[in-house]
């Protein structure tokens, strides 16, 4: 089978054994619409705040975080199948940086991962995604530390990244943000972070 995503310039990409070939590449904001939009519309992605859009509402809003120099968009593709959506962004430019002393280094990270496949959940796939983003983010990158703001309310996202080496930090309310081209209702969130020599010791 052909690889869809073979002619995409990718910004990370990484083999590991028993994993296969894993690309992170820049969201097309059109032709990724309905990959994502699938993934967000399903009850499980209720956290990520966008059920209830339309795939035209999906794209609009990836093609205006594509004009941002703070926030960026990424699709992960595991031997040509789309496997996560990643989104990164400065701490200092979102809500997180309100609720928490931001440092040197501190990149923000959201996370959503596709649905299980017909066959269900495959052991290590998502310790897996999670060790290739963070090498992209710590290492590709430069950065010192990944932070994360799961919803209190989303345990299974906590719990995830606990075991991968995140540490608790506090629970914080996100503010609302209501500005012409994005709202985002007031968020509980957990907040967690991972140092990078955590994963990657000097």
């Amino acid at each position: 089978m052909s690889d869809p995503y073979a002619s995409r310039t990718a910004v990370h990409e990484q083999v590991t054994d028993g994993f296969g070939t894993v690309r992170v590449l820049p969201v097309d904001a059109e032709a990724d619409a309905g990959v994502i939009h699938r993934w967000v519309s399903e009850e499980r992605a209720s956290f990520w705040g966008m059920t209830g859009l339309t795939e035209r509402q999906v794209a609009e809003i990836y093609a205006h975080m594509d004009t941002l120099p703070t926030h960026h968009a990424f699709l992960v593709v595991r031997e040509g199948e789309p496997v996560a959506l990643l989104q990164t962004y400065e701490p200092e430019a979102d809500r997180v940086g309100e609720c928490y002393d931001v440092r040197p280094g501190d990149i923000g990270v959201h996370l959503l991962l596709a649905p299980a496949g017909p066959d269900g959940g495959r052991p290590g796939w998502t310790a897996g995604l999670i060790a290739v983003v963070a090498a992209y983010v710590l290492v590709g990158l430069d950065r010192r530390r990944v932070v994360v703001d799961p919803d209190v309310r989303n345990e299974k996202a906590i719990a995830r990244f606990l075991r991968q080496g995140f540490t608790a930090g506090p629970v914080v309310v996100l503010p609302e943000v209501d500005l012409p081209d994005v709202y985002l209702p007031e968020k509980k969130a957990q907040l967690a972070f991972l140092d990078r020599e955590i994963l990657f010791p000097a």
